[in-house]
């Protein structure tokens, strides 16, 4: 399967999930007080750099929940996503806010334009290879001094780069934290820190989740 089949293939399964996703999970953030705090962090420090006045960029921002928090959060946000439906349940769920449909790969956004990127587990169906070039792509497009939080899944061990699981929508891909952060460093993007969050003992799947953030340098 090609990437532009890949991507056409993704965005079909959401496009038929779109409103049973935004109904699952548009209230998640509430019991999620890591993450919270993590989005807090990345705000902060996105503010402390041009006073919250640069765009922020929510990449796969699903049915727009998100991107609304950010924006609580004091930051420009602004939502983009591969479908066409949850980009219209965000637009009809968040009037607001600025949502458009399109591709992490091929962003239609100027070079060094934002201040600061989200890329909340939009990588995850994304084949290992391909990856490299959406975070070029997010460098480009990140200002000098931008950060990026980037979100997934994490291997079983270090010894695993990366591993592939039966996601309920599509094929996706878990990490290797540091084989990703070296990723990121190899276009530019520092890390600045990271946090594991365990699973749960009730959590379907047992393994962690890994949010990592970056410096553009």
């Amino acid at each position: 399967m090609t990437e532009l089949d890949t991507l056409a293939a993704t965005r079909d399964a959401y496009d038929a999930i779109a409103t049973v996703y935004q109904q699952q999970f548009q209230d998640s953030l509430r019991d999620r007080p890591l993450e919270r705090a993590m989005l807090g962090a990345f705000a902060e420090l996105v503010r402390s750099t041009d006073d919250g006045e640069g765009e922020v960029a929510d990449l796969g921002c699903g049915p727009g929940y998100v991107t609304a928090h950010l924006h609580g959060l004091g930051l420009k946000a602004f939502g983009v996503d591969a479908s066409p439906v949850m980009v219209a349940l965000a637009q009809a769920s968040h009037p607001g806010l600025r949502f458009e449909v399109g591709s992490m790969a091929e962003l239609d956004i100027e070079d060094g334009l934002l201040r600061g990127v989200l890329s909340r587990w939009s990588v995850i169906h994304t084949p290992p290879q391909e990856v490299p070039a959406i975070v070029a792509e997010i460098a480009r497009v990140l200002a000098p001094g931008g950060h990026l939080l980037i979100d997934f899944p994490a291997t079983d061990g270090p010894h695993l780069e990366t591993q592939s699981y039966d996601h309920v929508v599509a094929t996706a891909y878990r990490w290797n934290p540091d084989r990703l952060a070296a990723l990121l460093h190899d276009h530019g993007l520092a890390e600045v820190g990271r946090m594991t969050i365990e699973p749960l003992p009730t959590d379907r799947r047992q393994f962690q989740e890994v949010e990592l953030l970056a410096r553009k340098a």
